[in-house]
């Protein structure tokens, strides 16, 4: 590699790119640039300050904050100083899941937005590795909190604002001018970089300890596949403390020159996302990070502004869209054969409706990068058609993270692309062993951007890397032309009675994908008969479904009628169904039951990825899924899903309705 650490990476693209814009960020009314030249002197200054204040080589110090110019500044800093970042989601709401990430990482200092400095407030006394906590926004930040940092024992000499740490970090660096050239001669490659506390699956998490060379391996690995011109903008999306925000997103883009523009800040938030739309069209990114999440939120947005313009404007975009992914096929082999007819037909589509949305993104965009989670092939068909193509891709964060990805120069499409290069990698089997080609197996990879561990947790470091493998605990295959399909998590396996097993993401993600009524599914199987789930319905959708078909709301029948219509959407994918032939009947669920609240962040059961964490949701609900597998549990009529819609669709006393028997139940 062409550089030893992130500091000396950023430092020879202020030598190559000085006067080049690195960072965008939009605090009034417009965005406004700093170049890669007035970004080091912050950076120089800010790693002044944090040494004058006492942090030495190896130091842990949370960062915790919106994505915005500071936060890179702030990274940077600490590693000058030979630091160790610890990048938290600005999600963390319970003082316990943050104490725990503070506590275990051992963080000597605390770098927080004004949005979230309340947290380090309730924390700061107990924490007793803590000595400093840098407040982005200043001391008189408070955003309606009450509660405000001079409520604190901590000692509040060291609750310092980013303007006092520049300005002593200024004055120490004119006493000691060659402070910072002695703390960079002193980092290595093998040295910490981050330690990244991802919610994953599980409940307990784990510090993925990323090195320099990590993350430096690793973008060269995503610039040796994409190609990122010094001219690229992006727009960060997605939550910073990501490893793939990191390389791909901030590091990347440093190595080459190209600029990266962040999101105006709200004061929530909700507010911050709805600046989405907005900065799209300001910033005009080249290109931008997505997740499944997004892209569903993308199309949606999308299908509406199509849908508000009348009968024959849906019309014409459901028949190019049509035309397009019939054309397109799965990208590498679009055109072919009798399809090559299409082309003119294709382009006129694109000329009268496409690029109509492409000017929504700003009229610059080249592509989405997809990680996080599967996208749904449908939905990458979508954006490609639509001439927006989402090249997903694969990855974890102890691979810092990219695996494979698909490229504008090779993609297909349900795939998630090539293996990077400089990476090795195969499939083995529950033994360990490798598993010919073609052949479903655990995903197990080796190179330069493995972690170095986990932090504080040798006996799990022992059971992921084995040799230099690291074993990623997902289930994949390599087809012939070498594109890796991933199939879902090992550990969320549904085994039936007889040791069968299948991955339940795909099936959780057609079923929302399929059917307007149902917004969340989980399947669970642990050797038992039969398939059972959980599903949070779309209520407004079931309500007006239920008011068009002359169905009472608030009667017994009309309870009954909304889940039969629920079952009538799984039975979809039985054989018989139109959807009959997707799945294995075995894992299409026979019972149900509906959730009272969707499973969210907030009560722990999604992560800050939006996906399910299965062991939490399994213990929760663990006399549920009792219950689905008792004879009264398999109608899906039963008592306890009777008392949801009960309190969604409160009864009347003598009420009286049309024969349930009449309800023509489809299957569509």
């Amino acid at each position: 590699m062409a550089f030893e650490t992130i500091p000396d990476l950023f430092e020879k693209s202020c030598e190559k790119y000085q006067d080049n814009t690195f960072l965008w960020e939009k605090r009034e009314s417009h965005y406004k640039g700093l170049t890669y030249g007035q970004t080091k002197e912050k950076v120089v200054e800010y790693a002044a300050g944090l040494l004058k204040y006492g942090i030495r080589k190896g130091d842990r110090i949370a960062l915790i904050a919106e994505g915005r110019n500071d936060w890179v500044i702030s990274e940077l800093a600490i590693l000058y100083c030979g630091g160790v970042c610890v990048p938290l989601s600005v999600k963390i709401e319970e003082d316990q899941d943050l104490s725990f990430r503070l506590r275990h990482a051992g963080c000597k200092g605390i770098v927080i937005s004004g949005n979230h400095q309340h947290k380090a407030f309730r924390l700061a006394d107990h924490l007793h590795d803590l000595e400093f906590i840098v407040l982005l926004d200043g001391l008189d930040y408070t955003n309606g909190q009450t509660l405000t940092w001079n409520t604190l024992k901590f000692n509040q000499d060291h609750i310092l604002s980013l303007d006092r740490i520049l300005k002593e970090g200024s004055e120490h660096l004119q006493e000691h001018p060659d402070m910072i050239t002695k703390s960079l001669t002193g980092i290595e490659g093998d040295d910490n970089a981050n330690i990244c506390y991802t919610s994953g699956t599980t409940a307990d998490p784990k510090g993925i300890i990323l090195t320099h060379k990590n993350y430096l391996c690793n973008v060269e690995q995503a610039s040796a596949i994409f190609d990122v011109p010094e001219y690229y903008t992006s727009l960060h999306i997605l939550p910073w403390d990501h490893s793939f925000a990191h390389t791909v997103g901030i590091y990347a883009l440093m190595r080459n020159g190209a600029s990266l523009a962040s999101l105006k800040i709200g004061k929530t938030l909700n507010e911050t996302l709805r600046n989405i739309p907005i900065s799209i069209k300001e910033v005009r990114p080249y290109f931008l990070l997505s997740v499944p999440a997004l892209a569903k939120n993308f199309r949606k947005n999308i299908e509406k502004g199509v849908s508000d313009k009348g009968k024959l404007a849906g019309w014409m975009f459901r028949t190019g869209l049509k035309t397009a992914i019939a054309y397109n096929r799965q990208g590498y082999n679009k055109g072919g054969g009798w399809r090559v007819l299409l082309k003119p037909f294709y382009a006129f589509f694109n000329k009268i409706l496409f690029s109509k949305i492409q000017e929504n993104f700003g009229d610059r965009l080249q592509f989405f990068v997809g990680g996080g989670a599967l996208l749904d092939i449908e939905l990458q068909k979508f954006f490609y058609a639509i001439g927006l193509p989402m090249y997903q891709g694969y990855g974890l964060t102890e691979a810092a993270p990219i695996i494979s990805s698909n490229t504008p120069e090779h993609h297909k499409l349900g795939s998630s692309g090539r293996i990077v290069p400089y990476l090795e990698a195969k499939i083995c089997n529950d033994k360990g062993k490798e598993v010919p080609l073609g052949q479903q197996g655990e995903i197990v990879v080796k190179g330069e951007n493995v972690m170095k561990g986990y932090w504080m947790n040798e006996t799990a470091t022992k059971e992921t890397i084995k040799e230099g493998w690291l074993y990623t605990g997902d289930l994949g295959y390599l087809d012939q032309d070498g594109y890796l399909y991933v199939l879902g998590r090992n550990k969320s396996l549904l085994i039936s009675g007889d040791g069968e097993k299948y991955s339940p993401e795909g099936i959780e993600e057609t079923l929302v994908e399929k059917s307007r009524f149902i917004d969340q599914a989980m399947l669970y199987n642990n050797q038992n008969p039969y398939t059972s789930a959980l599903l949070s319905p779309n209520k407004q959708k079931l309500k007006e479904w239920a008011e068009k078909n002359h169905f009472d709301l608030a009667s017994e029948d009309g309870h009954k009628a909304m889940l039969l219509k629920l079952k009538s959407e799984i039975d979809r994918f039985l054989p018989g169904g139109d959807l009959g032939k997707m799945f294995p009947p075995r894992w299409i669920p026979s019972a149900v039951a509906i959730l009272e609240e969707p499973l969210s962040e907030q009560n722990r059961m999604i992560n800050s990825t939006m996906k399910m964490v299965r062991p939490v949701i399994v213990k929760h609900y663990k006399n549920t899924f009792e219950f689905l597998y008792t004879p009264e549990g398999k109608d899906i009529c039963h008592e306890k899903n009777m008392d949801v819609m009960q309190k969604w669709f409160p009864a009347r006393e003598d009420t009286t309705n049309g024969n349930l028997m009449d309800f023509p139940i489809k299957k569509q």
